[in-house]
């Protein structure tokens, strides 16, 4: 039976209309962003009775010709509304003020997309992520984060913490069912993972696999919640696929980890996972796979994520479809023996077993 993804149905007046949102979409987006920045979305919201341009550039101290361009802009974006001259929030308006997860994928475009994105179409071209070179040269991301300026760090790990924030304590249950004595934390990060289960178990042994740079700052959170004792770090580059990973854990566990890769390192990851594992360990793959969401503005947001891994962080990897990791798993030597849908905001949780 045939998979359809979207249609062709709008009236024509509506795809011209969509189209220009579009054209005009970076601007719009700035737009849309002083609007927040400059507390004017605020102060349009705390205004019961509605409020002035004049009313607003003198409580803000702003130029009324930069107000009167915004709040306008904000009009055709649906922000505000204005009725005798007096602008009130709307509900869209309401979401990119209020909504942390609207602030913090804003965040992470402006701060972290915003001028590599420029460069895409090289990007494709070339399958290199030519849009990293606004922040320094480095071959992806991840061996340049801990060097990126602050607020850049921040937006990613804000955008990167969000989604696992919320799917990491529904998650424990499952995790740790069957009481496993030791979990390999694979791109372990910062360490918020293992220092959950830690937590969460007292007896548990976590070991954080990652890049050198990542497992300095995972070391300062571990010791400062006071979890050294359980929680070693094993320094290792991910890509060099004849670096084994230590052998026989009870669980090893991979959280929006392998979308960092293409499906070539995933096999190759996938692999050594199947290789270091004894007879009853499990292999935990959480991911947002962008076919698998309840909206379609989850969707949509992923769909776009893939393109900050094509221009920024790598060049060769995406926010996958769950088909493409099924196959990359029956590939591997590992069976998908469950499958748990709707964990946390938008992901999906693979537990493998050997074959």
């Amino acid at each position: 039976m045939p998979i359809t993804y979207g249609s062709d149905k709008k009236r024509a007046v509506q795809a011209k209309f969509d189209a220009q949102k579009i054209a005009f979409g970076p601007i719009m987006f700035q737009a849309a962003l002083a609007l927040r920045n400059l507390g004017i979305l605020q102060l349009v919201k705390d205004s019961e009775e509605g409020i002035t341009m004049e009313e607003v550039a003198e409580r803000l101290h702003l130029p009324l010709y930069g107000v009167k361009v915004l709040l306008e802009a904000g009009l055709s974006l649906e922000l505000v509304w204005s009725e005798n001259g007096r602008f009130r929030i709307t509900k869209t308006g309401w979401f990119i003020l209020c909504d942390e997860l609207t602030r913090v994928n804003m965040d992470f475009t402006q701060d972290v997309n915003y001028l590599g994105m420029f460069s895409l179409t090289e990007s494709v071209k070339t399958g290199k992520p030519t849009g990293l070179k606004v922040f320094g040269d480095w071959p992806t991301v991840y061996e340049g984060l801990s060097q990126l300026p602050a607020q850049v760090q921040k937006s990613w790990f804000s955008f990167d913490h969000f989604y696992s924030d919320y799917a990491f304590p529904e998650i424990m249950p499952v995790v740790f069912r069957d009481n496993p004595g030791h979990i390999l934390d694979v791109g372990g990060n910062t360490g918020k993972f293992a220092m959950q289960c830690a937590a969460f178990n007292k007896e548990t042994r976590i070991t954080i696999l990652d890049l050198p740079g990542q497992l300095a700052k995972a070391a300062l959170n571990i010791r400062t919640a006071g979890f050294e004792d359980r929680i070693d770090l094993f320094p290792i580059n991910l890509l060099d696929h004849s670096n084994p990973f230590p052998k026989n854990p009870d669980i090893i566990w991979m959280s929006q980890f392998l979308d960092c890769f293409s499906q070539e390192d995933i096999s190759g990851l996938l692999r050594r996972s199947a290789e270091c594992m004894h007879n009853r360990s499990a292999l935990y793959i959480l991911e947002t796979y962008w076919d698998q969401q309840k909206y379609e503005a989850s969707t949509y947001s992923l769909h776009a994520t893939s393109l900050y891994f094509t221009n920024i962080a790598n060049g060769c990897s995406q926010m996958y479809h769950s088909d493409d990791m099924r196959k990359l798993i029956e590939k591997s030597g590992l069976v998908l023996a469950e499958e748990i849908p709707d964990v946390g905001v938008s992901h999906t949780l693979f537990i493998c077993k050997r074959r």
